[in-house]
């Protein structure tokens, strides 16, 4: 089956998968758009405008943690009442209330479409920063979807994570056909040097080791608390022979996918 994705910006993109349409991370507030993450002092700016507004409907929202407005800003919050199921980690859910559903990790639900189309969600494990960055970061998850008829493996989206061993044993429990990796080498002074999102080498190993068929880098640019360019991450990929295998999706433009 082929599946459609549209990257509009940061990790928000639209999956529209059989009769099922998903929405990942919606940040849809306006470039200098400046943010606070209490009370640590964190604070970033959002640099580019979304492409578009996610045009709606949506069946399900996958939210990978409600804590930093650059995985979900104020009008993401707004639109998120207008869909059915919303999937989060288990204290974004308590945070966000309402439709909000908080899965623990290697939890699955499914997603049903109106036609009976079936999608499995399972959350699966992200560290958002070196060890024991916990307390300063919060709660993270990426995402597997599977479904009936795929041929080259499930969809994987990292959530906010650096390469750890959670990246391993995903590789272990599932194939993975395409792999959507939040990349840009996030850094935050209260953090110091350390990396809160992978860089290229990091997305380089992880679509080693998850075999991805297909990878597509996501959340990569447009704030200022990314540290990594693109030119960078694709030097990487390419060192690790991988050019043939990344798509950078051209922002706004729907581009299918074999699964």
């Amino acid at each position: 089956m082929n599946i459609r994705i549209t990257h509009l910006g940061t990790a928000t993109v639209i999956l529209e998968i059989g009769s099922l349409r998903i929405l990942t991370d919606p940040a849809f507030d306006p470039a200098g758009s400046k943010y606070s993450w209490a009370p640590f002092g964190a604070s970033s700016t959002k640099l580019e405008e979304p492409v578009h507004p996610a045009a709606g409907p949506f069946d399900a929202v996958l939210v990978t943690h409600a804590q930093h407005d650059d995985n979900l800003d104020p009008a993401g919050r707004a639109m998120l009442p207008s869909v059915k199921t919303v999937l989060t980690t288990i204290p974004s859910a308590k945070r966000l209330g309402g439709n909000a559903r908080g899965l623990a990790e290697w939890e699955t639900v499914e997603l049903v479409g109106k036609d009976g189309f079936r999608i499995r969600v399972t959350a699966t494990p992200a560290r958002h920063g070196p060890p024991l960055s916990l307390p300063f970061v919060g709660k993270v998850i990426g995402f597997v979807l599977e479904w009936e008829g795929q041929v080259r493996g499930s969809l994987y989206i990292s959530g906010d994570t650096v390469y750890f061993g959670g990246i391993e044993e995903v590789a272990k429990r599932f194939k993975v056909g395409v792999a959507l990796l939040h990349m840009g080498q996030a850094k935050l002074p209260i953090m110091g040097p350390f990396r809160l999102t992978m860089n290229g080498a990091q997305g380089a190993r992880a679509a080693q080791v998850l075999g991805a068929h297909t990878v597509v880098p996501i959340h990569y640019d447009g704030w200022t608390h990314f540290s990594e360019p693109r030119s960078d991450a694709e030097r990487a990929f390419a060192n690790a022979g991988l050019t043939d295998r990344v798509h950078w999706l051209k922002k706004g433009e729907p581009t299918k996918f074999e699964m």
